[in-house]
């Protein structure tokens, strides 16, 4: 049948309506899609930096009760260290998943989550009768507490929200927060126990982590809202088998082994090291302040020069200073000058770790399974931490004294600097026929 020149005409019309639909759909929109939307850098760093500040503050004051615990409840030094090593090591393995959760429907809920186990493990903390309920609480609850409220999952927040020129500075800021927390709330702390009672202190600060859970709204993220999963190039499986195959990810996690057991070794048995020595109370509480207030310096320092300079050898010049520092400090004439000065220069090299090995990860694999992947780094950081913290209480109690430890310290400070030396910090080139279409 011959075709008219009205068919051709209509025919024709309806290619190009058809033609214009496909094209608008396939175009990007001018208008933001509220679930591509990011937060504003202000608002992440204001409400991630205060969960820091709250969460990583009480934690750091924990080491103050370790002798008014130990001797109303008549437990050893290490039933007590055993408590809080579990607690370093459910942090590390709660991390893991907190930081999945995270990376797949947003830092939200597991903030929330974290936040309502803070309260009820320090309620425990002050309440339980035996040393078996105490590591229950204070060792396993409110390990999972902070294994949600701490660096992974914020920091999951940043690498999501902040561009890869600001990403390490920001981190750096972050990372300041939690020193902040310590400088704030150690001495608070050491004044809620002197004032109210050690069991009393711990259920004012149960009720002051709830604040977290406010601060919580501010990290919601759009893209994520409704537990939408964002669309990976990678499926958790293939981002882990690719980490753990790459030498520079298992190299930072050794030198993140040595950074947990030397500051969790400080931070819980250097007040009861002074008080052997019969320094005042008021000196471990003052230089657990310094050190935190210095690292405030120092955790931003190392976040804004990993923005400049490669980021494996601010970590080898921050672990071989730590051992300098040490030695110094074990072989000087010990007195409050000396604490004080040892709290201020320890102290910016406390935290300082965190900002260029976060940032290391993400500019090796990307940001896709960046909390997952911090998470497992943290784990590593979390058994040093477990060794740190119980091997202090095990030798002291079997030694009167902390030296071995102090000693074991010195030597992974040098082994620590050594292995990140050959980390290699550009991003991995991954073929596109191996990655899969989807999650």
């Amino acid at each position: 049948m011959l075709r008219t020149p009205a068919r051709r005409q209509a025919r024709s019309t309806v290619i190009r309506y058809i033609y214009a639909m496909s094209s608008a759909t396939s175009a990007p929109s001018t208008t933001a899609s509220p679930e591509l939307r990011k937060l504003s850098m202000l608002q992440v760093l204001a409400c991630g930096a205060a969960i820091v500040t709250l969460s990583m503050g009480i934690r750091h004051g924990f080491g103050l009760w370790l002798q008014p615990i130990t001797q109303a409840q008549g437990w050893t030094r290490e039933t007590f260290a055993f408590a809080i090593a579990i607690q370093n090591l459910s942090w590390g393995v709660f991390g893991i998943f907190a930081g999945m959760i995270a990376d797949r429907f947003g830092a939200f809920r597991v903030i929330m989550a974290g936040a309502v186990l803070y309260g009820l493990g320090l309620v425990g903390m002050a309440l339980s009768p035996t040393g078996f309920l105490f590591t229950l609480t204070a060792g396993v609850l409110i390990g999972a507490a902070q294994a949600g409220t701490t660096y992974a999952v914020i920091y999951g927040v940043i690498g999501r929200n902040i561009s890869a020129e600001k990403r390490s500075w920001a981190m750096g800021v972050a990372a300041a927060a939690g020193s902040f927390g310590q400088f704030l709330m150690v001495p608070i702390e050491g004044f809620l126990i002197t004032k109210f009672g050690w069991q009393e202190a711990l259920l004012i600060l149960g009720a002051a982590a709830l604040l977290m859970i406010p601060l919580a709204i501010g990290l919601r993220e759009n893209k994520t809202k409704g537990g939408a999963p964002v669309k990976r190039e990678q499926t958790i499986l293939q981002a882990l088998k690719e980490a753990f195959k790459y030498p520079s990810f298992q190299l930072l996690m050794a030198g993140y082994f040595v950074c947990g057991f030397q500051v969790v070794f400080i931070g819980v048995h250097m007040p009861s090291y002074l008080k052997d020595k019969s320094l005042p109370p008021e000196v471990a509480s003052y230089a657990l302040a310094l050190i935190g207030l210095f690292n405030v310096f120092g955790t931003y320092a190392a976040g804004a020069l990993g923005q400049r300079i490669p980021k494996k050898n601010i970590l080898a010049g921050i672990y071989f200073s730590r051992a300098v520092v040490i030695s110094i400090f074990i072989a000087a004439p010990l007195s409050p000058m000396s604490v004080y000065l040892f709290a201020a220069v320890m102290g910016v090299l406390w935290l300082s770790t965190v900002p260029p090995t976060n940032a290391a990860v993400a500019q090796i694999f990307g940001i896709q399974h960046l909390s997952m992947l911090s998470g497992f780094i943290f784990f590593s950081h979390q058994i040093g931490s477990f060794m740190g913290v119980w091997l202090g209480g095990y030798m002291y109690d079997r030694t009167g004294s902390y030296d071995i430890v102090w000693y074991i310290a010195i030597v992974l400070g040098i082994f620590a600097g050594l292995v990140n030396l050959p980390v290699r910090e550009a991003p991995i080139v991954r073929s596109p026929a191996k990655l899969p279409q989807g999650v």
